[in-house]
């Protein structure tokens, strides 16, 4: 618990409503300055809405927000500001086309003019003071995700702020980028920011927080709760509530890191039919999403799940998208189930049993301005002709029941996907992507941003998948989960695969390929 004269944060029996969804209900919670705390919870607990009624974005309908004693106005970005409240979104709001010293200085208070050489030499003082590695003149479009992020907090530092929220700030970070965001996390906390991460990885929190706040349905759980006197399983237990019994005891160790875990998956189980992929000296021209791979070879058989290992960054999207007729190719070979589908267009990919999971579920993978039966219909009308009779009923009737079957929390199909939790949105997609037809299933970071719950529905989904007798291309920015559900890992550098592995896994070996170390 905290003492009343070191409270910076308050919120008095907060309650946000959205129509009939209660995302809030009577939140009573108070944040000692100086801290490191952790947010936790399921997918659609309320972590994001407290964040964005703490920082102004979201007007509760009843309640109080205090910094240092003294109520902010509902609703009011200005006024949480000045109280010094930021937030840091799991989608970067950075301009692409701005450079660095132009981002900066859009965000601060001060209006005077400068020329641009005064305005970069103005804002690498800043950048330089917080150690983030990056020059000022530097375009926004042209630093990695890390970077980004980096300068996406430095922003947020520059009226001065005493509470700093990210919200899922290790969502798109590497194992690496992660470390070294909680080296930053720890060195603000040194200059006396309080610190308020929401985030999802019970191992993470471990690591970093000072103290672990639970919600769950828009409640307070419990918390604030000292870290030096909780463990994993006990912290899982609290997120998850009585659904615990769901989450496989396997991937529950796996997932909280509440035991020591060996990787060794199903020691590369036997695939003896015919490769559902077979992907031979693949190269493509320059491609938006990454380097142009370069002469990529890479098999996968029925029954097994191959993983992707890699920076982001380095050809894993060129990689999906080539195999989804959305990249040109300029070299090489691609089969799907025996059949050369190199120069084939989406369509007949699909029908040959291609399924996509694509990396950004909420701009490749759904309209949120749709509602869920469209959604979920897309995938009949991409496979069907042009000129077939379409018929709104039945295809509301057989989304309805999908998402009963993959058990999808919602109201009616009729709504908007955007209504939906992080979990429930990516469910509505497994709905889609994984029906009986389906040979080779791409799940590109198919747990990013999802609760232990939602994970290890994924997880076992894909098994299943597997088991029925799909090849599954994985891809993930998290090395542990890699290992954990693969039975086989290749590792991509600046668009090609460098090296493979099969388990029991090496995380030392593997991270060494991954950044171009190993011998």
């Amino acid at each position: 618990m905290v003492d009343g004269d070191t409270i910076v944060l308050q919120c008095r029996d907060i309650s946000v409503h959205y129509g009939d969804v209660v995302a809030l209900s009577d939140l009573s919670v108070a944040f000692d300055r100086g801290k490191i705390h952790a947010v936790v919870g399921q997918n659609g607990a309320g972590k994001t809405t407290f964040a964005r009624a703490v920082a102004g974005l979201v007007s509760a309908q009843n309640g109080q927000i205090l910094i240092d004693g003294k109520a902010i106005p509902p609703g009011n970005v200005s006024g949480a500001r000045q109280a010094g409240v930021e937030l840091v979104h799991q989608s970067f709001a950075l301009p692409p086309s701005f450079s660095v010293a132009e981002t900066m200085q859009f965000g601060a208070q001060n209006r005077a003019v400068y020329s641009r050489k005064g305005l970069e030499k103005r804002w690498q003082k800043h950048l330089d003071a917080l150690d983030v590695k990056v020059s000022a003149g530097q375009r926004i479009r042209d630093l990695p995700v890390e970077t980004q992020q980096s300068v996406e907090i430095a922003r947020a530092l520059v009226t001065k702020a005493r509470v700093l929220i990210l919200d899922e700030p290790t969502a798109v970070l590497s194992p690496e980028g992660t470390a070294k965001l909680f080296e930053r996390v720890r060195r603000l906390q040194e200059i006396g920011v309080t610190v308020i991460l929401i985030l999802h990885k019970i191992r993470e929190v471990l690591a970093i927080a000072d103290t672990v706040t639970v919600l769950r349905g828009g409640l307070l759980v419990e918390g604030p709760i000292d870290t030096s006197g909780i463990d994993a399983a006990r912290l899982s237990e609290l997120i998850i509530g009585p659904d615990l019994r769901v989450v496989d005891e396997d991937d529950r160790a796996a997932l909280t890191g509440s035991a020591a875990v060996a990787h060794t998956t199903a020691m590369k189980e036997a695939a003896d039919g015919p490769p559902v992929l077979d992907v031979r000296s693949l190269s493509t021209r320059v491609d938006p999403d990454g380097p142009a791979l370069d002469t990529v070879d890479l098999t996968i058989a029925a029954g097994e799940i191959v993983g992707v290992a890699g920076v982001e960054g380095n050809g894993q999207r060129t990689l999906v998208r080539a195999i989804s007729a959305l990249a040109d190719v300029s070299a090489g070979t691609i089969e799907l189930d025996g059949v050369t589908m190199t120069d084939a267009a989406m369509k007949a990919r699909r029908l040959a049993g291609l399924r996509v999971i694509p990396f950004e579920r909420n701009v490749e993978g759904l309209s949120l301005s749709s509602t869920l039966w469209q959604n979920w219909s897309i995938r009949m009308l991409l496979e069907r002709s042009i000129l077939a009779f379409i018929q709104p009923a039945e295809l509301r009737k057989r989304c309805n029941d999908a998402l009963d079957i993959w058990d999808v929390r919602y109201d009616n199909v009729s709504q908007l996907a955007g209504s939906l939790s992080g979990g429930n949105a990516q469910k509505v997609i497994l709905a889609r992507e994984m029906d009986d037809q389906a040979r080779l299933i791409i799940a590109a970071q198919p747990t990013r941003g999802l609760d232990i719950g939602a994970t290890s529905f994924v997880w076992d989904s894909l098994r299943k998948a597997k088991h029925r007798g799909c090849g599954i291309l994985f891809i993930s920015s998290d090395l542990d989960e890699i290992m954990d559900v693969c039975d086989r890992v290749v590792v991509m550098l600046s668009g090609r695969i460098v090296e493979a592995f099969e388990p029991p896994y090496d995380l030392k070996k593997i991270g060494a390929a991954m950044t171009g170390l190993s011998k």
